[in-house]
C-alpha cells in the first residue's frame, strides 16, 4: 500500500472511530439526560394526568406490531404522557423493553404485557421501598398480574383488527406465564405461533392490559384505588409462585421448607 493510500486509510478509520464515539456519546447523553431529569423531578410519584383507556388500548395494539407486548404497553402510556406532561416521560427509553417479547427474550416466562404494566406503575407511582405514598405502584402491578390470569382474554376489540376480523377465540390462562397463556390459546384456536391470528391475539392482549392499567392508574389519580395485594404465594405456600401448581407438577406438588424459628 502506498503512503498516500495509508494516509487515506488512516483518515477513513479515524472518521469511522470518530463517528462511533459520537454515536456512543449521544447515547450516553440521552440516558444521562433521562437520569438527570428524573433526579430533577425528585423521587416519586411522577406527574400523571388521566388517560383515555380506549385510546391507550388502541395505541398498544398498533405498537405491538413494532415493539411487541411489553414495550407496547409502556409506549401506549408514556407516549401520551410525554405529549401531555413532557419530562421525565419524554426522555424515557421505551424501545429497549422489546426484550420483554415472548415472555422475556422468547423464554416464555412472565407475559411481557403484564411486565410492562408493572414497569409503568412502579415508574409513575414509585417502588414500594420509596415510602407509603408509593405502595400502589406494587399493588396495582401485582393485581393486574392476577387479573391477567383470571380473565378470558383478549377482551379489547381493536378498531381495525389485522386478523380474527369476524371473531376471536378467548381463553383464560390461570397463569401469568407467556408459555401457558399463548399455549392454551393456540390449542383452543388451532393457530400456530407464526400465524397472523396468533399475532393479532397477542396484540389484543397487550391492548387489554393497557386498558386495565389506565383504568387503575386513573382510579389511583382520583384517590379511589383502595385495593390491597390480591394474591401472595409467599404467604400461602412459603415460596414465590402461582395458583396453578398442578398444571406443571400434577399431583406431586413439592412443599417448601419452613423457616426455622
Amino acid at each position: 500500500m502506498l503512503e498516500k493510500d495509508i494516509n487515506k486509510e488512516v483518515s477513513r478509520r479515524e472518521l469511522i472511530v470518530g463517528a462511533g464515539a459520537l454515536a456512543v456519546g449521544a447515547t450516553i447523553a440521552k440516558f444521562g439526560s433521562f437520569v438527570s431529569t428524573a433526579e430533577a423531578k425528585g423521587k416519586w410519584p411522577w406527574p400523571y394526568e388521566k388517560l383515555d383507556p380506549e385510546k391507550t388500548a388502541e395505541l398498544a395494539y398498533n405498537e405491538w406490531y413494532r415493539v411487541f407486548c411489553g414495550a407496547a404497553v409502556i409506549s401506549s402510556v408514556f407516549s401520551q404522557l410525554s405529549e401531555k406532561i413532557g419530562e421525565p416521560y419524554k426522555s424515557f427509553p421505551v424501545d429497549p423493553f422489546i426484550v420483554l417479547e415472548g415472555g422475556l427474550a422468547g423464554w416464555g416466562t412472565v407475559c411481557g404485557s403484564i411486565a410492562g404494566a408493572n414497569i409503568v406503575t412502579n415508574m409513575i407511582i414509585g417502588p414500594r421501598i420509596a415510602g407509603p405514598d408509593c405502595e400502589h405502584g406494587h399493588v396495582i402491578g401485582s393485581n393486574i398480574t392476577k387479573w391477567y390470569g383470571d380473565t378470558n382474554l383478549p377482551v379489547y376489540v381493536p378498531k381495525n383488527p389485522r386478523a380474527n376480523k369476524d371473531s376471536i377465540v378467548r381463553t383464560t390462562s390461570n397463569s401469568p406465564l407467556c408459555h401457558i397463556s399463548v399455549g392454551r390459546w393456540m390449542k383452543a384456536s388451532g393457530y400456530a405461533l407464526s400465524s397472523n391470528e396468533r399475532k393479532d391475539r397477542c396484540a389484543r392482549v397487550a391492548a387489554s392490559v393497557a386498558y386495565k392499567l389506565v383504568e387503575d392508574l386513573n382510579a389511583w389519580k382520583d384517590g379511589k384505588y383502595h385495593e390491597g395485594v390480591a394474591w401472595s404465594a409467599a404467604k400461602h405456600f412459603g415460596i414465590t409462585g402461582q395458583q396453578n401448581c398442578t398444571d406443571c407438577h400434577g399431583s406431586n406438588i413439592p412443599t417448601a421448607p419452613k423457616a426455622k424459628k
